[in-house]
């Protein structure tokens, strides 16, 4: 009976029409539409990963190995299991055209080269005939950067190693470049063949093959995967196919979704204070409703559910705008993102993120609606008088709290269902809530401050009004910081952390980091290297090891997945070095090194921070694949190192004895003056051809682009986040307009002008704003400093141009859209609204 009588009476209070209810509208579509948004567009590119994944991978399976080409009995096999094979050299190398050099990452095919897709060309030629050559010289193609980087022109001729190519055509499309992860240099593709006399894959030399199969139309992937695993488990085989033909992109996307994602729920969370404003006010304006309806005998029961089920169909409308914005917009602009986007994507309506926005988007509006409608249960039917609603406690009844904290625990565990990320979700969460009660306390400190600053302002109308309004009962303080203080908080957050990281990359390395790497020195070539390197006055330090790679397959006698499970570590092949003495920089922390003339079972000293992360410890065993070949040895030592300086360092090196009849080069580091730079190069490229160098300059460069587009695509949700703050404001600023005009007819009735009027709404909103600010700022600095601290691991330094923006921001947010609503303020007739008062 009193859920029939409470919604006849919501449905009469809704015939009213959406008058109060805008920004409640704006901020939980908003909220709900950038969860939506991005929650499709995740779909949209793992469905096109998915539909793509053969063109991605380059075929339906791929078989991969490190330094060396397949055997005999692997080529037997996947002859016997597959349609047509291509074979597929990838490395790196310099790229020579008289004095100037360019690394390139090299392709190197053979003639099945590519199984799917075509490479784009321009000229719009076939591949076969562009590698054909001219007659003369085997033909060569590479992306245009590089091409105008060495100044080259079509016809125009170069060298990779001692070989030289004729350039027959840019690349401007590579079917299978999605799937072949992060390169330092752009890429050149050549025939195998024509690689025969370059000195660039010689034994020890680092390159990867990868056997890309045309599989019969009925093979089961997966069936097939087991076989070749069980096949050529002790080989160093790694095997990847079409179902995830991009893995590295798709981890990366799921990854950048979930953070952003996260972000979005920010978002929401800054939209739920303008919801329970907004419902707040539009409560305020019904108390007389309310306490007539009471005087009739309405019970306290239908009261509540009059206006819960009246917020409740206002908040299913707009999570319903926020799924049609969110899941529609990308559908309708599928042609420019698909132009943008450097993946396949498939944009359509997917239910699962529609599902999840919309999830989050009730669950949110409970949370912010329940503690205003608690507060109708406390109108009396004496309470026939304005303002009553100010008067009321500010917690609600203990049953209310306990729902609101069971429903925070709910869309918190519904953030980590969906987003699979438990600790990131949870840092949010924690993130979020902390900043919300910091908010809150600074808005009451705010306040108090306010009431306690009104002696000081005497002989200052303006400032003193301005104070004034701040300290009052009507509470514009809290909206305000909650609102712009969260948004604000979200996007320093985002830019102290992205300042930091770029500053770790591009500004403190270059003071330690080495000017070169230097990779595929043979054995024989490092005497005149050293000669070269270390007589140079200009070269501070040189450090140099052999290395070769492998991949850790066993961990005692358990597959290493099962034990390390998806650490970096044990994910494709590692650098490997060996060692007779200790070397003079190693500082071991636990264990003992080797003794200098040891020739007895394998040995590893491993880095300690991987080895905890792992769960090392010593006399663990473990078995590495090196050329098809597996070594066991036993971890002896544990010992320091330090990836963040970009110079040399192995996860793992072995005795001298263990590695050293294995084929293997060189990698040295070379510290130098910037102007001897390019003589070193020159004479080392001229005397050694084979030799690749990697600019440690150029590599941050190319880390720098890829953040450029993690941060465009986080800025752009920490916008929406203060997008959203910014309509709380506009809303906060259109329920206050009334008790402005109120102060505005009383002020001008004492013979205050309209100029000093402005002036004191513009200061209130001024203080409001760079209150708001400054403790956004504080909030944002310290989750900067967590993230970089505990996650990023990096230094931390306040990036002063983004902090003071922050500041300027909040200032400049709220006195926009406090002097957007004082022009009626302003207008109103004193006489003929205080008569209305009355």
């Amino acid at each position: 009976m009193s859920l029939r009588l409470a919604a006849r009476f919501a449905r009469r209070e809704l015939r009213g029409g959406l008058r109060g209810f805008r920004i409640f509208l704006a901020c939980l579509t908003l909220g709900v539409a950038a969860i939506a948004g991005v929650g499709s567009i995740r779909a949209g590119i793992e469905a096109g990963l998915a539909r793509e994944g053969a063109a991605l991978l380059g075929g339906d399976a791929e078989m991969e190995f490190t330094y060396r080409f397949a055997d005999q009995d692997e080529r037997n096999w996947m002859a016997t299991h597959a349609d047509r094979v291509s074979e597929v050299v990838d490395f790196r190398s310099m790229a020579v055209v008289g004095d100037e050099r360019g690394l390139t990452q090299v392709k190197a095919v053979d003639v099945a080269y590519p199984l799917v897709g075509r490479v784009g060309l321009d000229p719009d030629i076939s591949l076969d005939a562009a590698l054909a050559g001219d007659g003369t010289l085997p033909g060569a193609v590479m992306e245009r950067i590089l091409k105008d980087r060495l100044g080259l022109s079509i016809g125009d001729s170069f060298k990779l190693g001692t070989q030289e190519f004729t350039l027959t055509a840019v690349i401007t499309r590579e079917p299978d470049s999605a799937g072949a992860g992060f390169g330092l240099g752009p890429r050149t593709i050549v025939k195998t063949t024509d690689l025969a006399g370059s000195g660039l894959l010689s034994p020890g030399s680092l390159y990867e093959t990868k056997y890309r199969l045309d599989l019969p139309p009925d093979t089961d992937l997966q069936a097939t995967k087991a076989t070749a695993i069980q096949t050529f488990e002790n080989k160093g085989m790694r095997w990847r196919d079409s179902r995830n033909g991009a893995p590295g992109i798709a981890t990366f996307v799921e990854r950048l979704g979930a953070f952003l994602v996260l972000v979005g729920l920010s978002g929401l969370a800054v939209g739920g204070v303008g919801v329970s404003a907004a419902v707040r006010a539009y409560l305020a304006g019904k108390t007389a409703t309310i306490a007539t309806l009471r005087s009739l005998g309405a019970e306290r029961r239908v009261i509540f559910l009059t206006y819960f089920l009246q917020i409740g169909a206002l908040a299913l409308l707009g999570i319903s705008l926020g799924l049609i914005l969110g899941g529609g917009v990308p559908v309708l602009l599928a042609p420019i993102l698909t132009a943008q986007l450097p993946v396949p994507a498939v944009f359509a309506l997917y239910p699962e993120p529609l599902f999840e926005a919309a999830t989050y988007g009730a669950l949110t509006a409970l949370i912010f609606t329940l503690w205003p409608l608690a507060r109708t249960q406390e109108v009396r039917a004496a309470t026939l008088f304005r303002d009553a609603m100010a008067g009321a406690k500010a917690l609600p009844p203990l049953p209310f709290l306990i729902i609101t904290a069971a429903l925070l625990a709910a869309l918190i565990g519904v953030a980590v269902l969906f987003s699979g990320t438990v600790a990131l979700t949870l840092w949010t969460a924690g993130g979020i809530t902390a900043a919300l009660a910091v908010l809150a306390l600074a808005a009451f400190g705010l306040r108090h401050l306010s009431r306690r600053a009104r002696r000081a302002t005497r002989g200052h109308p303006a400032l003193r009004w301005a104070v004034a309004a701040i300290g009052g009962l009507r509470d514009e303080a809290t909206p305000v910081v909650l609102s712009l203080g969260l948004g604000l908080t979200v996007l320093a957050a985002v830019g102290q952390i992205d300042g930091n990281l770029r500053r770790a990359i591009s500004g403190n390395l270059p003071d330690v980091a080495p000017s070169y790497f230097f990779v595929d020195i043979q054995r024989d070539q490092m005497p005149g290297f050293l000669d070269r390197v270390q007589n140079d006055p200009a070269v501070s330090r040189v450090e140099y090891a052999p290395m070769m790679r492998g991949v850790i397959t066993r961990i005692n006698d358990r597959p290493a997945a099962e034990v390390a499970g998806d650490h970096w570590v044990v994910r494709g092949d590692r650098g490997i070095t060996y060692a007779a003495a200790q070397p003079e920089n190693t500082k071991i922390v636990a264990g003992t090194w080797w003794p200098d003339d040891y020739t007895g079972p394998p040995q590893i000293s491993f880095a300690r921070e991987e080895a905890e992360e792992i769960g090392l410890t010593l006399g663990d065993t473990i078995t590495l694949n090196i050329l098809g070949r597996d070594i066991t040895g036993t971890i002896t030592s544990f010992r320091e190192v330090d990836f963040s300086t970009a110079g040399m360092g192995f996860v793992m090196a072995l005795n001298e004895n263990a590695l050293k009849g294995a084929p293997h080069t060189y990698i040295a580091t070379v510290y130098a003056e910037p102007q001897a730079e390019a003589a070193i190069l020159r004479d080392l490229a001229n005397q050694f051809p084979n030799i690749t160098a990697i600019r440690v300059r150029d590599a941050i460069d190319r880390v720098a682009v890829m953040l450029d587009g993690i941060a465009s695509a986080t800025s752009w949700g920490a916008a929406a986040t203060l997008l959203t703050g910014f309509l709380v404001l506009i809303g906060a600023a259109a329920a206050g307009e009334p008790a402005r005009a109120y102060e505005a007819a009383i002020l001008k009735t004492l013979g205050a002008t309209r100029a000093r009027i402005l002036g004191s709404f513009a200061l209130r909103a001024v203080l409001l704003g760079a209150g708001a600010g400054l403790v956004a700022l504080a909030a944002g600095i310290t989750g900067g400093w967590a993230v970089s601290h505990f996650v990023m691991e990096t230094d931390f330094a306040i990036i002063w141009p983004s902090a003071l923006g922050i500041i300027t921001g909040g200032v400049l947010a709220t006195l926009l859209a406090g002097l957007g609503f004082a022009r009626r303020s302003l207008a109103t007739r004193p006489a003929q609204f205080l008569r209305a008062r009355e």
